[in-house]
């Protein structure tokens, strides 16, 4: 059989170690060098020739990691692997996937292009912002939730005052389902806002019963946090008596992090998808390992084993 070649990207060097450690699978031997004005350099300095090969390297801000993915899987092409697989924990670009007003780009469709014209084979990635980027890609899309982390880590705690709140109207389904799964008879409110444009948005209503009850807001990612503390600002004033977040993809823009300290939100739990720097994390910050799931997938597409157990009660 095919050896696993497992790479990291410098977006996920620490995540990288985790799902090594996980699945016993070192981390194989690369470097990723700049010249003097800045240009990237990668080399890959094992022999990859038939191998099955993983790079892990999320991409958020800058651009630059989406460019070091690209270039590592280039290299990997070259150097005649069998597969590779692009194992990408958050997915960048995402949020513009239609054209929903003139003269703007499609920029998941463009990022799926280039993933698979750099050489890669299949993708592997985590909460996309939206299911339909899927249909972007002219290769195999692995799309994993991290779901099952959250769960593992909520289900210890008392629900039966828990509300589940979604913080918009296009995020009710599947804020249902995780609802569902925490427990059958959890209930759910919906936070209907209207956005005024990129990072702007006007809280409108609370749809549903807060009053008295415990908040726990969910959603696929956390950019500059203005969104979320109006919604739990809004929460509250309807009645709750508490509200925590979960969050997969912790992007904490700007000055995010403090906007969530000074906030009414009681705790923010969040994925290691996006490495945090330490200015980034505080008391009110949980951060939970998607290690794991994402070894366990990496080890069932090397063995050509169905992953659809990781993902499947999230898609009922």
């Amino acid at each position: 059989m095919r050896k696993i070649k497992l790479f990291a990207g410098s977006a996920s060097q620490k995540l990288s170690e985790d799902i090594s450690e996980k699945i016993k699978v070192p981390i194989s031997k690369s470097t990723v060098r700049k010249f003097a004005d800045g240009e990237l350099k990668i080399k890959i300095e094992e022999n990859i020739r038939g191998r099955d090969v993983f790079i892990v390297q999320s991409t958020p801000s800058p651009a630059e990691n989406i460019l070091e993915l690209l270039l590592f899987l280039d290299a990997a092409k070259r150097a005649s692997a069998d597969r590779i697989t692009a194992v990408i924990p958050y997915f960048g670009y995402a949020r513009q996937d239609r054209k929903d007003e003139p003269r703007v780009p499609i920029s998941s469709k463009l990022i799926a292009n280039l993933l698979a014209v750099s050489g890669a084979s299949r993708v592997l990635t985590m909460d996309l912002h939206a299911e339909q980027i899927q249909g972007f890609f002219d290769i195999p899309v692995d799309h994993l939730y991290a779901t099952p982390v959250f769960l593992d880590y909520y289900r210890h705690r008392n629900l039966d005052d828990y509300v589940v709140v979604s913080p918009d109207l296009g995020r009710a389904n599947r804020v249902r389902g995780f609802a569902r799964r925490l427990s059958k008879d959890l209930p759910v409110a919906i936070v209907e806002k209207r956005r005024t444009g990129p990072n702007q948005s006007l809280v409108l209503n609370v749809i549903g019963d807060v009053k008295g009850k415990t908040a726990l807001i969910y959603d696929d990612m956390l950019d500059t946090g203005g969104t979320m503390v109006e919604a739990a600002q809004a929460i509250l004033e309807q009645g709750a008596k508490e509200v925590f977040a979960c969050i997969v993809h912790p992007l904490l823009s700007r000055n995010a992090s403090q906007r969530i300290v000074e906030s009414c939100i009681k705790e923010l739990v969040v994925t290691d998808t996006i490495a945090l720097a330490p200015e980034k994390q505080s008391d009110k910050l949980k951060i939970l390992s998607v290690a794991g799931l994402l070894g366990e997938a990496i080890l069932r597409i090397h063995n050509a084993e169905s992953i659809s157990s990781l993902f499947k009660e999230v898609e009922e």
